[in-house]
C-alpha cells in the first residue's frame, strides 16, 4: 500500500475522517431531498395527477438520474454506516457518565439523538421504497400505466394512483406523519452539523447557516407530511390549480 493510500486510510478511521464523510454525504442527501420534495409537490398543482407522473416517469426514465440512484443509495449506506460508527466510537470514548454530568444544558436532545433518529429514518425508508420504488421499477410487483400526455406512442407508470390507493389508510398516513417529525429533528442538527464537519462554518455566515438550516428542517418535512394529509383528506383536490 502507497504512503497517500494508507494516510487516506488513516484518516477515514479517524473521527475527523468519518466526521467529514458524514457530512459530505448528508449534504448529498440533503440535496437529494430538494428534488424529491419538489416532485412530491406536484400533488398541490394538478389534482389530475399528471403532472406528478410526467416527472415520476421522467425521474424513472433518465439514464443519469438511474445512474444517480444508485450513487444515492451508496450514500445513503455509507451515511449511515458512518453515523452508527461514529455512534459507538462516541460511546466507547465514555464509558462512565460523569456523575454531575447535564448533557441537556450543553446540547439539544436531538443532536443527542441523532442515531436514534437516524435509525427510525432508515426503517422508514425501507417501508416507503416498499410502497413505491421496487414497484415503480419492476424489482416486485409492478404499476399500471396510462399514456404520456406529450410523448407519443409512450407510456408511464400510474405511480399517483398508487400513491392514491396507499394514503387511504390511516395507519399509514400517521407513520409517514410521524417519519417527517423525525426528518426535521435530524435535519435541525445535521444540516448545521455537516457544514462545521467540512469546515465550511465561519463567523461571517455561522448566522445564515443556521437559519437556512432551520428552515429546511421545517420547510421539506412539512411539504412531504402534508402530501399524504391532503391526500387522504381529499383536499389536494380543492386546492389544486
Amino acid at each position: 500500500m502507497s504512503a497517500v493510500a494508507q494516510r487516506s486510510s488513516a484518516l477515514f478511521k479517524s473521527s475527523i475522517g468519518k466526521k467529514s464523510l458524514m457530512g459530505l454525504t448528508g449534504l448529498f442527501l440533503i440535496s437529494f431531498l430538494i428534488v424529491h420534495c419538489f416532485i412530491n409537490a406536484m400533488v398541490f398543482f394538478d389534482k389530475s395527477g399528471q403532472l406528478f407522473n410526467e416527472y415520476a416517469h421522467f425521474m424513472g426514465t433518465n439514464i443519469i438520474i438511474r445512474i444517480m440512484e444508485v450513487v444515492l443509495f451508496v450514500g445513503l449506506i455509507l451515511h449511515a454506516a458512518d453515523g452508527l460508527m461514529l455512534y459507538f466510537q462516541n460511546r466507547a470514548a465514555r464509558p462512565q457518565k460523569y456523575a454531575f454530568n447535564k448533557p441537556s444544558a450543553n446540547s439539544s436532545w436531538y443532536s443527542r439523538s441523532m442515531a436514534l433518529l437516524g435509525t427510525l429514518l432508515l426503517i422508514f425508508l425501507v417501508l416507503h421504497l416498499s410502497h413505491f420504488w421496487v414497484k415503480s421499477r419492476g424489482i416486485i410487483g409492478s404499476l399500471p400505466e396510462v399514456g404520456h400526455p406529450h410523448i407519443l406512442n409512450t407510456q408511464m407508470i400510474d405511480l399517483y394512483s398508487e400513491m392514491v390507493k396507499i394514503f387511504t389508510s390511516p395507519f399509514i398516513v400517521a407513520i409517514y406523519i410521524a417519519a417527517q417529525f423525525a426528518l426535521a429533528y435530524h435535519l435541525l442538527h445535521g444540516f448545521w452539523s455537516a457544514f462545521q464537519s467540512l469546515g465550511l462554518n465561519h463567523t461571517k455566515y455561522n448566522k445564515a447557516i443556521h437559519l437556512a438550516g432551520t428552515a429546511f428542517a421545517i420547510v421539506v418535512p412539512f411539504i412531504f407530511a402534508l402530501m399524504p394529509i391532503t391526500i387522504y383528506l381529499r383536499v389536494h383536490e380543492l386546492i389544486s390549480f
